[in-house]
């Protein structure tokens, strides 16, 4: 990771408001990247706010890179230049902000931060600490900046928040894990797809009157099932509370489109990101599924 471009100054008495803009813009996506990972949403946030000085760096404006991660060998994608380390160091650019949190929550998956999950959640001195001797980023007080960053703002909060809390800037916190409402249960059955969790509706409803009833994020709900806006769900339809796969782990590698499917209702079927199903297919993005047609799942 690259030496910190962007050196920003923690002051302990006088929060930031830059900061605290970019955490009420961006923690609901931090949780929801701890809940599919286990990283830390204090550490994902904190590092965020330090690498991007609060989203506002060149990297992130026009690459939408928020964790300062380079290229590297395995980089496939677009790309960003910005001196660094060398002139002109090779930046990873992703086409949207969610992309790079996703993808740095991928980067610290590797075997080189494998030791950091041997940490509890809630432990974010560890983690920092973790980072910085795993060789994230070269400064030698880049522990003690996630450290400062995190209890100034009580980042510490978001790691014991779940999906099915509507926000981390309002929500407190007990240490015990919530649990939906039970009364709610009356219109939905949890079900497993893909290895992972999931609704089963029993009744008609709009994805926003959903997430109101789950006491959960609109956005994350419509993100999580390639929404792209609020829509009118039917008995029998299937909602991820959280990311989808890009492949599917069942027996069957192959369906064959029936009459009425659609490629979303198939990728939602399966549990397969919308994008990951068109891309595994090799067809263009927003081609229809034609009866007949048979899909590769994997």
């Amino acid at each position: 990771m690259p030496v910190l471009t962007v050196m920003v100054m923690i002051q302990a008495a006088t929060p930031n408001a830059r900061y605290k803009e970019y955490i009420e813009k961006y923690s609901e996506l931090a949780i929801a990247e701890q809940v599919r990972y286990g990283i830390p949403a204090s550490i994902t946030i904190a590092q965020a706010l330090l690498e991007s000085s609060a989203g506002s760096s060149r990297l992130a404006v026009f690459g939408n890179n928020h964790f300062g991660v380079k290229c590297g060998r395995d980089w496939t994608g677009k790309t960003i230049l910005e001196d660094d380390d060398h002139p002109q160091d090779c930046f990873r650019k992703y086409p949207k902000v969610i992309d790079s949190f996703e993808d740095h929550s991928l980067f610290l998956k590797r075997p080189r931060y494998a030791s950091l999950f041997n940490y509890d959640i809630t432990d974010y001195k560890a983690w920092a600490n973790g980072l910085s001797r795993a060789g994230y980023a070269t400064d030698p007080n880049y522990a003690g900046k996630l450290i400062s960053i995190i209890e100034l703002y009580e980042l510490h909060r978001l790691d014991t928040v779940t999906t099915y809390l509507p926000s981390a800037r309002t929500t407190k916190t007990s240490g015990k894990t919530p649990k939906p409402q039970q009364a709610n249960t009356s219109i939905y059955e949890f079900i497993i797809i893909n290895d992972l969790r999931c609704i089963r509706l029993k009744e008609d409803i709009t994805a926003g009157e959903l997430a109101r009833k789950l006491q959960w994020s609109k956005k994350m709900l419509l993100y999580y099932n390639d929404f792209f806006e609020d829509v009118r769900l039917h008995a029998g339809d299937l909602i991820y509370l959280s990311k989808k796969r890009s492949r599917s782990a069942a027996e069957s590698v192959t369906h064959h489109v029936k009459g009425g499917e659609s490629m979303h209702s198939i990728a939602q079927q399966y549990g397969i990101t919308l994008k990951s199903l068109y891309r595994i297919n090799k067809l263009t993005y927003g081609a229809p599924a034609v009866e007949g047609m048979m899909l590769y799942l994997q």
